[in-house]
Parts: structure tokens; C-alpha cells; sequence
């Protein structure tokens, strides 16, 4: 698994008036998780949006390197964003042992091109975009790639599919849908309307005429 250092300090004050002041210095605040423990952490926010936008959502270990000399390995927990400027709020960390488990979410990507897109205009569609597993750190992937290059229209591929490697158990269901390729759509032409039934005239009694020859024997 892919490692990558950040620069961190540790920060005493707390609260939303420091919090905002560290933002307008360009630092992030942050808070290291470890069992029920936390540490208040702050990074520079160019060097953490850096490593953000690098990784791109994928599993990353990260040795935060204190001024102090110490350093803490982790795993990026979560991040906020301010909606309308793209600023940086806050990060959180959770600290990692490489001798202990941990439980991570990690994406899962398709890769390829179904064959049955490709040849008969099939359709292929998405089930679950990442799954959680449970390893040691150094074994998490920073991502799953699922290759569907393969499928046929009425094909899928499942969780229980995957082949993590040796030390990765996956704790999603098993039944999960990955990826599943259907017919394409067939609009019907519609039908052309029934000719519509010839109605026969209605037969005229010329009733003048009997009449008329009736009176004729009287």
C-alpha cells in the first residue's frame, strides 16, 4: 500500500474562533482518532489539498510527521469542504498499528468495456460503487478495479465474485451486485391502426310504392 508523508502539528486551542483563524493562516484544522482517544491536529491546508486531489478518493496510508519528531501513521476518515467556496474545513485521521486489523470502506471501479455493449448495443449498469473490508494496513488496495471487459448480455458480476488476495476479508454481503449487463431497450413500433368496419347502408323500405299498390287492389 502506497504511503505518503504529511507535515502535522499538535494544537492545544480548540474550538470554531481558532478553527476559523487557522483557515484564514491556510491551516486546516484536524483531529486524530485513536480507540477513544483524539488529538486536535493541524496541516497546511495547500500540502492536505494536494494529497487529497492526488489520491482521489483512493485508500491511502499517511505518516503524519509532527515538528517534535514524532510521527503517527493513519488513514484519512473524512474531510468537510465549504460548498460555495471549495475551502477546506476541517480532516479527520484515524490512527492505524501495522500489527492490528482494521475495518475500511475502499471503491470499487470497473474497468473495460463489455463485449455485449460493444457488439449489440446492451447496457451495462452499476450496483455497489465500494465495499468494506477488514486486513491489516499495509495490505489495504487503494482501490478495487472489477474488469467487465468479459460480460454478456444477462452476465453480472457479484461481491462474492471479488479475489481480494490472502489477509482481506470482505464483510459486505456476499450477494451484493457489482456490475450486470441487460438487452437494450426495444421500442415498438406502433401498431397500425384497424381499418375500421364497413357499415352497410340501411336498407331503404320504399314504402310509398307498397302503399300505393296496395290501394291499387282494394
Amino acid at each position: 500500500m502506497e504511503k505518503i508523508t504529511l507535515n502535522a502539528e499538535k494544537r492545544d486551542a480548540t474550538g470554531k474562533g481558532v478553527a476559523r483563524s487557522l483557515r484564514r493562516e491556510g491551516i486546516v484544522p484536524g483531529v486524530l482518532y485513536r480507540g477513544g482517544t483524539s488529538t486536535p491536529i493541524k496541516i497546511d491546508g495547500k500540502e492536505l489539498t494536494r494529497f487529497i486531489r492526488t489520491t482521489a478518493g483512493e485508500q491511502v496510508m499517511v505518516n503524519l510527521q509532527f515538528s517534535d519528531g514524532e510521527s503517527r501513521l493513519a488513514l484519512m476518515k473524512d474531510y468537510q469542504i465549504d460548498p460555495l467556496r471549495g475551502e477546506l474545513l476541517h480532516s479527520d485521521f484515524f490512527e492505524v498499528s501495522l500489527t492490528e486489523e482494521v475495518r475500511v470502506t475502499v471503491h470499487v471501479t470497473a474497468t473495460g468495456e463489455p463485449i455485449a455493449v460493444k457488439r449489440d448495443g446492451a447496457i451495462l449498469q452499476y450496483g455497489v460503487r465500494e465495499i468494506e473490508i477488514q486486513c491489516l494496513p499495509d495490505k489495504i488496495p487503494g482501490r478495487i478495479e472489477v474488469d467487465v471487459s468479459g460480460l454478456e448480455t444477462g452476465k453480472s458480476i457479484h461481491v462474492g465474485d471479488l479475489a481480494l488476495g490472502e489477509g482481506i476479508k470482505i464483510l459486505t454481503d456476499q450477494g451484493e451486485l457489482i456490475a450486470n449487463v441487460i438487452a437494450p431497450a426495444v421500442q415498438e413500433e406502433a401498431a397500425p391502426a384497424a381499418a375500421a368496419p364497413e357499415v352497410a347502408e340501411p336498407e331503404v323500405i320504399k314504402k310509398g310504392k307498397k302503399e300505393e299498390a296496395a290501394g291499387e287492389k282494394a
